[in-house]
């Protein structure tokens, strides 16, 4: 062993140093590897601990040792003012409509559109589900799911709900058509035309869609590339401005991909309580963090306070099935019920019954555990190649969750142009102008890293490169 391990530990750089093992790959399993080698396990872990503290992989607990990104990552510090801008309306939303379509076209290189490619997706147990919901629930699965939607999908929310913090009964939970619409319905339930709703900065581009198609005014509040929602300039422009609600992604948030530490969580929910603004959380992403305990949530944390949360299975299970819900408390439950009924009479009801027994089986868990991984390690390969192909400049996010990442090219650069280019030529990527109600982040992009790494993809890095 005194030689062997550091053999076998050369060998293994050699291969990650030629491309072999890749950023974000996960190594053999020790006891596979020692098999294959004809090795102790000790032989294997000691020649493991050596490249870790060398710096090419780096162990994950209960998921084995990964490839760690060789390139020197300039990570973004700050992405905005720290003061919020005065609110206006938002509008100037056609290139985020051309992206969405153009996540339909599979001659495009998906790098736009934060939807998961299928492989990272349980689809065949969706399948399965499906099926068998088609075959045992006939009289069920041809009737209107009436809001607030099947009782037994709404305890299995409840159940996973109050895991992250207090009780959540199912009374509270309304079942929706994805995330979208648990946020048009919450905005709807707390806002009227011309109202001012605090968002955090950089947002996502489908809120902005939603508050542009309801008339408001976004007020935009920095955010930090790690520790979220700036809450000194939440407090300054709350003094100076009337606002109606505030919408926020505590959890791995899209684009930055931060997660709030609990008390920051608590000072967020505490400061709008004193002005009596609710808050609607959209936590959309929250079960795709990288760490292996599920983060807290604002409402889980506190109850009792004025929350809306939002939230689907659009990013885990398949945003095909389009479930979604809210979970909004007595105080706005039957609004957001009259709501929901009078936009869609009802969410389709075999994905809820199918995603019902999804939950109550375990099979989602035992999915997510495997999942986590398999992003971490797609946000750790992309941030490696964007380091390695894009220009001196660049920065990029260091998500905590999530799959999306977070680009700051070179001051020269039109994220707006540079996604115009890109897109004719068969490359999708988002600017960050859309993730703006005042059109800041002009020299940012954002990328789904939930991609198939091959030969194509490489290619479209590469020709991206050469846009800008």
């Amino acid at each position: 062993m005194p030689t062997l391990y550091r053999d076998i530990a050369e060998e293994l750089a050699r291969q990650i140093a030629t491309g072999v093992h890749r950023p974000g790959d996960r190594l053999p399993g020790v006891r596979s590897h020692a098999q294959q080698r004809g090795v102790s396990v000790a032989t294997v872990v000691a020649a493991y601990r050596k490249l870790e503290d060398a710096g090419y992989i780096e162990a994950r607990s209960r998921s084995g040792f990964y490839v760690r990104a060789r390139q020197t990552i300039q990570t973004i510090e700050s992405t905005a003012a720290p003061v919020a801008a005065p609110p206006r309306p938002v509008t100037g939303q056609a290139m985020a409509m051309a992206l969405i379509k153009a996540a339909n076209d599979p001659g495009i290189v998906q790098l736009g559109a934060a939807v998961p490619d299928p492989s990272y997706l349980p689809t065949n147990a969706v399948a399965r589900a499906l099926a068998g919901i088609a075959r045992t629930e006939r009289s069920r699965a041809a009737a209107y799911m009436m809001p607030p939607g099947a009782p037994e999908l709404r305890r299995q929310i409840a159940r996973r709900m109050s895991q992250t913090g207090g009780s959540i009964p199912a009374d509270e939970v309304i079942i929706t058509t994805g995330c979208q619409e648990a946020l048009s319905l919450a905005l709807r339930a707390v806002t009227v035309r011309g109202d001012v709703v605090a968002v955090e900065s950089p947002a996502f581009y489908g809120l902005l869609h939603v508050m542009e198609s309801l008339g408001l005014e976004a007020l935009e509040i920095p955010a930090h590339p790690r520790e979220g929602l700036a809450l000194d300039a939440l407090a300054l422009a709350l003094d100076r401005w009337k606002v109606a609600a505030c919408v926020v992604s505590p959890n791995f948030s899209n684009p930055l991909g931060y997660c709030m530490s609990d008390d920051r969580k608590r000072a967020l929910v505490e400061r709008l309580a004193q002005h009596g603004i609710p808050l609607i959380e959209d936590d959309v992403y929250g079960d795709l963090g990288f760490g292996n305990r599920r983060p807290s949530t604002c409402k889980g944390l506190m109850p009792q306070a004025d929350i809306l949360y939002c939230s689907s299975f659009s990013k885990t299970l398949s945003p095909g099935l389009r479930i979604g819900w809210v979970a909004a408390g007595g105080r706005h439950r039957e609004r957001i019920e009259y709501l929901k009924y009078v936009t869609s009479i009802a969410s389709p009801t075999v994905p809820q019954l199918a995603v019902a027994e999804l939950l109550e089986s375990g099979r989602y868990e035992r999915y997510l555990r495997e999942v986590r991984g398999r992003y971490a390690s797609a946000v750790a390969r992309m941030s490696d190649a964007v380091m390695n192909y894009f220009p001196e400049g660049t920065r990029i996010s260091q998500p905590a969750g999530g799959f999306v990442l977070w680009v700051e090219l070179p001051q020269d650069v039109d994220g707006f142009d540079l996604a115009r280019r890109a897109l004719s030529q068969g490359v999708s990527i988002a600017p960050g102008t859309l993730f703006s109600a005042s059109g800041k982040f002009r020299n940012f992009i954002r990328l789904s890293c939930a991609r198939v790494w091959d030969a194509r993809l490489e290619r479209a890095l590469v020709q991206l490169a050469k846009l800008i």
